[in-house]
């Protein structure tokens, strides 16, 4: 059942198309900020309440990352699995229709499970606003090499995370160079999150995907890596590397650890295996909030999923105000670094756990605003 308390939801929107067999809805969380963002899943299961808890994190994470937007979501009942791709696009379109008058002006799509920038551009097409979604295909643009789209194969999500983790590394006074990773996941998230951590001289010396994990304790070639997982099909086909299982990432000597995959994979099986001293959300809630606090207890800290993988919808505010891919990459930079920081600094002053604090400081933006 959706929960309604003094930040919303404002508005849920039911829509159905006879015709197209298009069966969808819309939760508008809250708008004091700017118009509800987030993404249109497709999935056979999504429920009103499903959507609605996601619309609510997103009012926290956008207030979190200072954009001018709130919180919404939408849900598409569908099988992705068994629709033809003009089938699908017929019904994104049939949805996009039927929500314009509340989009972009209320509520601004994105991509979510099952769709991505090719449902997006239906979507914009069909609401006849370039602004009513983001995430759009670069080549799609209001005139030549303006206002054009941002699709997240330009890694705004993981060049957010290896900020937000360049940020609690420093926090902890511990030295970038040298330091030990281990990330969880190899797709979007976790290869631009290893590309720029490498970079500045972190040894990424762990990294798995669904066919367990490569190890080696001298670190991970980031560009063999990906020519492992591209022509071999899985990061364990790293000549020299070590396979392990799965599970054992998050049981080895690091410094930081990354999970980058699956919900829950932080749980009361593994958590008081963790060695690492900073662990950096870069999928969503990689754990519940009871595992994130007794990994404080434990002295680990802990970067919040809202507060690290923000790079993805700074990206869609970048896009939706007209920025280029490299003005994206200073803004997400700018944002994930300057919030981090105030988030691990009020952890500390306040000893509490960066979730409690960055949760704090996203209700005192909101209700700022409420007040206007």
């Amino acid at each position: 059942m959706v929960e309604f308390d003094e930040f919303g939801p404002e508005k849920i929107l039911e829509v159905y198309d006879a015709r197209t067999g298009m069966r969808g809805f819309t939760v508008i969380d809250n708008t004091a900020r700017g118009p509800g963002k987030g993404g249109t899943r497709m999935t056979p299961t999504v429920s009103v309440d499903e959507v609605a808890k996601l619309a609510r994190t997103m009012t926290w994470k956008c207030a979190l990352a200072d954009l001018p937007f709130g919180g919404g979501k939408s849900g598409i009942i569908a099988d992705d699995r068994t629709l033809t791709k003009e089938k699908k696009m017929e019904i994104m379109r049939s949805f996009s229709k039927a929500i314009k008058p509340i989009c972009p002006s209320q509520y601004v799509a994105a991509p979510d499970m099952n769709t991505g920038e090719d449902e997006m551009a239906e979507f914009a097409k069909a609401n006849g606003d370039m602004k009513s979604a983001t995430g759009k295909p670069s080549t799609m643009c209001i005139k030549p090499g303006v206002g054009c789209g941002i699709p997240h194969e330009f890694g705004s999500t993981g060049y957010g995370v290896f900020r937000a983790t360049k940020v609690a590394m420093e926090h902890l006074k511990m030295h970038v160079k040298g330091a030990k990773v281990a990330i969880e996941g190899f797709g979007n998230v976790g290869t631009f999150a290893m590309k720029y951590l490498t970079e500045i001289g972190a040894k990424v010396v762990a990294v798995s995907d669904s066919k367990g994990t490569a190890y080696s304790e001298n670190g991970l070639d980031y560009q063999k890596l990906m020519d492992a997982k591209s022509k071999q099909g899985s990061v364990t086909k790293y000549t020299g590397a070590k396979v392990l299982g799965g599970g054992a990432l998050f049981e080895l000597p690091v410094d930081v650890l990354i999970p980058a995959a699956v919900p829950n994979s932080i749980n009361e099986k593994n958590y008081k295996k963790i060695k690492a001293k900073i662990v950096s959300e870069a999928a969503n809630i990689p754990m519940t909030t009871e595992i994130e606090e007794k990994l404080h207890e434990l002295g680990i800290l802990v970067v919040p999923d809202f507060v690290a993988n923000a790079g993805g919808v700074i990206s869609s505010y970048a896009e939706y105000v007209g920025k280029h891919p490299d003005q994206m990459l200073k803004l997400v930079e700018e944002k994930i670094t300057k919030n981090t920081k105030i988030v691990l600094e009020h952890a500390k002053a306040s000893k509490q756990s960066p979730r409690a604090a960055a949760m704090e400081i996203a209700v005192k933006r909101v209700r700022e605003a409420m007040r206007k």
